[in-house]
């Protein structure tokens, strides 16, 4: 009788124990199979770092996370920050669908979100007050509007709704809130009138910090003519193509107008941006974006854009495996780049087209980064399986002791090698 309480009263005490050891006292905490789930119910919100011991991005980030640990514990809605060897507890891999190192999640309440956010301390705190903030924060003067839009920071879009009741965005900002910041204003003076550039009220302005740009919404104000505004100005006029913002546009069903230059910071290439921008506000059902082969080679060459190739080039791409070249536009020459830009797009919705697929050597790459590290793993898996099979076929036909070893050999090493690759290519950018 004694031994049956005992046992019942011991996971009682490591359960208490356990609660104790995960408090939100600044510090990153280390999470394994028998607390993780326990730390997910305890705290409302908490970042999870799930890691690899040798993969060299997630060294680099840990330091970031010990640092902005403190500041965002403190928060009056403390958010939590903890870290898990992923490599070594596999199940709790496969259940958040761990497919490279670093990932990093947001728990919301327990319902887990893929941050994809900077990953500087200083920064990260700033992005991560999203996530406690109200869906919308109601302003009551133009100070409470100048803090308002500080605070945001340059890493979401900010729509402020100038004499807007806040039950009509209410929705709208609570299905978008991992996306953009969202405000009403309830009283500003003439001078905000003139700073955001609106002259009349109702209106919803949007903004972008970070590239300078603005636009104005002043209705209808019924929920769907609200949604087309915001889904459109989630993203800048003419968005860089990168490992990060090409995640942003997975949920867009609007096709890509992409722009291929040969380097993003030469002044040819921004002047052409600014032509793409005047362009794209007066295409909003298109998505406008611009990549330089410097940058990022490995995409731009899946569709046949390299440095042989005469650019700027254009095409218009559906986020896919397809995308399509203007006939008569497979490149903006020098001069007069605005006409033929408006060429190319009058070309495409005439239908004046020769639809192609994605191809090029180096697609696997990119594929590879968006199928997930496991299903690599199960293909070299398989590979090394068949090399093995061959080998011992081949033992079996050859007389022994000749060359037997030396194969062997060489089966080992191959699979190895290939091992070795994938681990690195599992590697997430900061």
């Amino acid at each position: 009788m004694l031994l049956c309480s005992l046992v019942a009263i011991i996971p009682l005490l490591y359960s208490v124990d356990a609660e104790q050891s995960l408090s939100a006292n600044g510090k990153v905490l280390e999470l394994d199979e028998s607390n993780f789930d326990l730390a997910i119910s305890a705290f409302d919100f908490i970042l999870v770092d799930f890691y690899a011991p040798w993969c060299g991005h997630c060294k680099r980030l840990s330091p970031q996370l010990d640092e902005a640990a403190p500041t965002l514990s403190s928060l009056k809605e403390p958010i939590v920050i903890a870290k898990v060897n992923a490599d070594k507890f596999t199940r709790l891999a496969r259940k958040y669908d761990i497919d490279g190192f670093p990932t990093l999640k947001v728990f919301m309440h327990g319902v887990p979100v893929e941050y994809k956010g900077p990953r500087k301390a200083d920064l990260l705190v700033r992005y991560l007050k999203k996530f406690v903030a109200p869906d919308v924060s109601v302003l009551d003067s133009d100070s409470a509007i100048s803090n308002f839009v500080e605070a945001s920071g340059p890493h979401f879009p900010i729509f402020i709704g100038f004499g807007l009741n806040e039950s009509m965005i209410s929705k709208l900002a609570e299905k978008y809130k991992k996306k953009a910041w969202f405000s009403v204003a309830k009283d500003f003076s003439e001078d905000i009138m003139v700073s955001y550039d609106f002259d009349k009220v109702p209106a919803l302005v949007s903004l972008h910090p970070s590239y300078n740009e603005q636009s104005i919404f002043y209705g209808p104000f019924e929920v769907e003519f609200l949604e087309d505004f915001i889904k459109q100005n989630l993203f800048p006029l003419v968005l860089p193509i990168n490992q990060d913002t090409l995640k942003t546009l997975k949920d867009d069903e609007r096709k890509i107008v992409l722009t291929f230059v040969e380097d993003e910071t030469e002044e040819s290439s921004k002047k052409i941006i600014k032509l793409l921008k005047a362009a794209a506000s007066a295409n909003r059902d298109l998505v406008f974006g611009y990549v330089g082969i410097k940058q990022w080679e490995d995409f731009t060459e899946t569709f046949e854009a390299n440095k042989k190739t005469p650019l700027p080039k254009m095409v218009i791409w559906d986020g896919d495996e397809e995308y399509f070249s203007v006939i008569g536009s497979e490149r903006i020459d020098e001069e007069d780049q605005a006409t033929q830009i408006s060429r190319f797009l009058e070309g495409y919705k005439e239908g004046k087209t020769i639809k192609k697929r994605i191809s090029g050597p180096s697609f696997l790459g990119f594929i590879n980064s968006l199928i997930g590290i496991r299903t690599v793993y199960m293909i070299v898996f398989i590979v090394a399986v068949v090399m093995i099979i061959q080998t011992i076929n081949k033992d079996d036909e050859e007389p022994p002791g000749v060359g037997t070893r030396e194969q062997g050999d060489n089966a080992s090493s191959s699979v190895s090698e290939a091992e070795s690759k994938e681990y690195r290519s599992g590697e997430k950018e900061d």
